[in-house]
């Protein structure tokens, strides 16, 4: 397929729900990428689902921006998503026994992909990699950081989220600690985005 990303704004949100509906992302229709932004458990509104009340949150905070991930394309129809940011936005990492900070160097952290069952093993997650470096990298990152799985064994695709160790190491992100067997955390340096001179006008 061809693939192509976009950032998520208040507008393509229904291009996000159409992801999530799709076969095989129960784990998202459950989150909502909401799961690694709080530090703790939170509470549910009365008479609501934690679902509802995870997309809501998201929803918000879409709608306050920066875009908080991308969208992948094949042609008009959304296929995959995956979501990133600087770490700090991410406030469960730091309470994470496998994920917690490895230095103090500012990083932007890839968290987690989904790519409903379709649409998998055609490359959508690997061009949202790519996409998402550098979308980091334009906007200021010099590591992107990933928690990805290292399996050994078969693992059910759909909690496959944080992407395969495999998939990482093509984009040339390389390994930095392993606190589990199967939890390496991995870096990407990221060159600085080049400012245009401007033209010499003369005296």
């Amino acid at each position: 397929m061809e693939i192509t990303t976009r950032p998520l704004t208040p507008t393509r949100w229904p291009d996000l729900e159409a992801v999530f509906e799709g076969k095989g992302c129960s784990v998202a229709r459950g989150c909502w990428c909401m799961y690694y932004r709080r530090s703790g458990a939170h509470d549910v509104p009365k008479g609501m689902t934690r679902a509802e009340s995870n997309r809501n949150a998201f929803k918000a905070v879409v709608k306050a921006g920066p875009p908080p991930g991308l969208i992948a394309y094949a042609g008009g129809t959304p296929v995959g998503w995956v979501t990133l940011g600087p770490r700090e936005v991410f406030r469960k990492l730091a309470r994470s026994p496998v994920m917690k900070p490895v230095d103090d160097k500012p990083v932007w952290s890839i968290v987690c992909f989904v790519v409903p069952a379709p649409y998998r093993g055609q490359g959508v997650a690997s061009a949202l990699l790519e996409a998402a470096v550098e979308y980091a990298r334009k906007r200021g990152a010099r590591l992107v950081e990933a928690y990805p799985m290292d399996r050994d064994r078969k693992v059910q695709d759909d909690w496959m989220w944080h992407g395969a160790l495999s998939m990482y190491e093509r984009a040339g992100f390389i390994e930095v600690t392993r606190r589990k067997p199967q939890r390496p955390i991995v870096r990407r340096a990221v060159a600085p985005v080049r400012r245009k001179r401007a033209a010499y006008a003369g005296p």
